[in-house]
């Protein structure tokens, strides 16, 4: 039997089940059912939903690349193929997996970078490593085509014959949809970790920005947890928002709750490509967000959403009051297109054809 392994620096949690658990499910029953055997290693070990048929390592002491590389120090595995999600690319990780291994390997680029890009020092440390470490990496796969050209800015050009684009997914049956849309006074929802990076403050100073009668009524439920959730609580506090904002907690049914609602809030100031963003759409929810990252490859200005510039909260504050108003407002039906070019069907068949 063909045996491959996945390295994934991905927490495992059962109050928090996204459209990537469901993605790593749904790969691993495809790689069964073509003869492929899996080992996955993860930070933490959870036998939730789907996780209880994966062969999972974990070490409590040990990183997932420290875990993999002690791994096959002692069980020397035959692999076909070494997959990395959500591992810093070109790094002396892959040198390493050399001892061990004569694998191809795929690394796939979750990372975000930052709204104003490196430093001119870690600049030039990416570059150096992409000399030094990309050559033990066959395959780099980005999650969007923003994730590429950002591969090929930060390591080299030299590695786009190499490099391709793989969109995420998600299950279309399981989100639930809003068949009807507010025009006026809509809800709004936020579904994120909370971190600064996510630019939830901003949505709160752009909050504060509305005229009073809309402060009054606007309700904005925020689902997920996280290191900035207190600076959140507090800057809310501190502009006398209480009403405004409820905080939800980590949710294991989002896809579900996505319909409850009329538009989802997304002002971040980093992205990939927002597993988010698809299960809103598919939830038939319109999406206001920044222009980082891949967002607008799949959101068009409006026809499924609206995009601001990170950091603008005049901008975001506009925008919340027109859509509030009614006075801008989306019609289409925002899951056609997922169904169509981002279902979770269709990742898994893209990753899979990287093992062929």
């Amino acid at each position: 039997m063909t045996k491959i392994a996945l390295i994934c620096n991905y927490q495992l949690l059962p109050e928090r089940v996204g459209g990537m658990d469901y993605f790593f499910w749904e790969f691993d029953k495809q790689c069964k059912s073509n003869g492929i055997e899996v080992d996955w290693f993860f930070p933490n070990f959870s036998d939730h939903g789907g996780y209880s048929a994966l062969t999972i390592h974990s070490s409590k002491t040990k990183n997932s690349e420290k875990s993999f590389l002690d791994f096959c120090k002692e069980n020397k595995p035959d692999y076909t193929h070494i997959i990395t999600h959500f591992v810093e690319l070109c790094t002396p990780f892959f040198a390493a997996i050399r001892k061990y291994s004569k694998a191809q390997i795929i690394a796939v680029d979750h990372n975000p970078r930052p709204l104003n890009g490196y430093s001119f020092k870690k600049k030039i440390q990416k570059k150096l490593k992409g000399i030094l470490f990309s050559k033990h990496i066959e395959v780099f796969v980005g999650v969007s085509d923003y994730t590429v050209n950002a591969i090929l800015k930060d390591f080299g050009r030299h590695l786009k014959s190499k490099t391709q684009t793989i969109y995420n997914g998600v299950i279309i049956d399981h989100i639930l949809v809003r068949e009807i849309r507010s025009v006026t006074k809509p809800r709004f929802l936020v579904a994120s970790h909370l971190r600064e990076s996510k630019g939830i403050q901003d949505l709160i100073i752009a909050v504060d920005l509305l005229p009073s009668q809309i402060k009054s009524e606007i309700k904005i439920d925020i689902y997920g947890d996280g290191p900035y959730k207190n600076q959140l609580v507090e800057k809310i506090r501190t502009y006398g928002l209480e009403n405004c904002f409820a905080f939800k907690g980590n949710s294991s049914n989002l896809n579900e709750i996505f319909s409850q609602y009329d538009y989802m809030l997304q002002p971040t100031h980093m992205e990939c490509f927002s597993l988010s963003i698809l299960e809103s759409l598919a939830a038939n929810v319109p999406v206001i967000t920044t222009n980082v990252g891949g967002n607008k490859e799949v959101i068009t200005e409006a026809k499924n959403g609206f995009i601001v510039d990170a950091k603008n909260t005049r901008q975001l504050a506009e925008v919340l009051e027109n859509v509030y108003l009614g006075n801008k407002n989306i019609s289409i039906n925002t899951r056609e297109l997922i169904a169509n070019s981002f279902s979770l069907q269709k990742m898994v068949e893209n990753h899979f054809q990287l093992l062929t």
